[in-house]
């Protein structure tokens, strides 16, 4: 579709994505009201309401009823979940651990060796997420996977475990349900932030390889309801 035959609302899409950008907005900061974007823009409220609508489907921004509309989570992500996707099933969960065990483990190993100082912090920080997670906000702390990730120096390969982790959500949601040992989970998360710390990137890979196969054994072990077999 080329810019002259988008809709009014689509190219204003666009427009207030491009201040997002340009302002260095980012999850969790305050956009200009309704009635400021349309001043600034020249149209109507309405036509700024149907825009900032469709930048709420794909979580770029966010409405509190009371406070007003902020940047999302989505702002920076490449692939976006379909949330009309059938329920999750032993099949389609175990899809998404073999997907992780296949660039997971390599990804540990380049976070190793190169060992981004802050995203360091942060995994140590992540790491405490089996036992105590976060409450969900805007800002919440990292998932320990997309923040392994992060210690890569590598935005992409942050970004790929941050939008598969996203776009399979409901299977990661079944992934912590069935693997519910949190107490192993923290475990393993530790020694593969120290692996990381250390610079070690054999045992990071082989530790991360050895954390999601436990993983995919515990799901393909687990009970489904007979419906999804």
């Amino acid at each position: 579709m080329s810019y002259s035959e988008q809709s009014l609302s689509e190219r204003l899409a666009d427009d207030i994505v491009e201040i997002i950008h340009s302002e260095r907005l980012g999850p969790g900061d305050v956009l200009a009201s309704s009635r400021e974007l349309a001043r600034r823009f020249e149209v109507t409220t309405p036509t700024v309401r149907e825009a900032l609508r469709r930048l709420e489907a794909t979580g770029v921004v966010e409405f509190r009823h009371g406070s007003g509309t902020y940047v999302g989570p989505g702002i920076d992500r490449r692939l976006l979940a379909n949330p009309h996707l059938p329920r999750s099933t032993r099949e389609s969960v175990l899809e998404l651990v073999e997907a992780r065990l296949v660039v997971e483990p390599a990804i540990a190993a380049v976070a190793a060796r190169i060992r981004v100082p802050e995203a360091v912090e942060e995994l140590k920080a992540a790491s405490a997420n089996a036992l105590h997670p976060p409450r969900e906000s805007l800002r919440q702390s990292a998932h320990f996977h997309v923040a392994l990730a992060a210690a890569s120096g590598n935005a992409l390969l942050r970004e790929t475990v941050e939008a598969l982790l996203h776009v399979r959500a409901r299977e990661q949601v079944e992934i912590r349900h069935r693997y519910n040992d949190r107490t192993r989970d923290h475990a393993e998360h530790v020694e593969i932030f120290e692996a990381v710390r250390d610079g070690d990137a054999e045992a990071a890979e082989r530790l991360t390889r050895e954390h999601l196969t436990a993983i995919r054994d515990a799901i393909a072990a687990a009970e489904f309801p007979e419906a999804d077999r």
